[in-house]
């Protein structure tokens, strides 16, 4: 199972970008486990200035803007 951080205020852009995680990892046939973090602290621990952000599995690997399916797909098959 991948472990997801979609990283973000809570705005529609970062609501988004949790949708099409979990949509691309349901076509792929990939478990994750989706977590919106919000605080502020933490989304600076990831050195995240712009969000949304994404980190699978404890590595940072999208920050800013809505990420691309063929992106979200090659980083949840890896």
């Amino acid at each position: 199972m991948k472990d997801v951080k979609v990283l973000g205020p809570g705005c529609k852009r970062c609501e988004t970008t949790a949708e099409m995680v979990r949509a691309e990892a349901q076509k792929l046939g990939v478990e994750v486990k989706v977590e919106k973090v919000t605080d502020y602290a933490e989304i600076a621990q990831f050195g995240i200035v712009s969000t949304p952000g994404i980190v699978i599995d404890g590595k940072v690997v999208h920050a800013g803007g809505l990420p691309k399916a063929e992106d979200l797909a090659k980083w949840l098959a890896a």
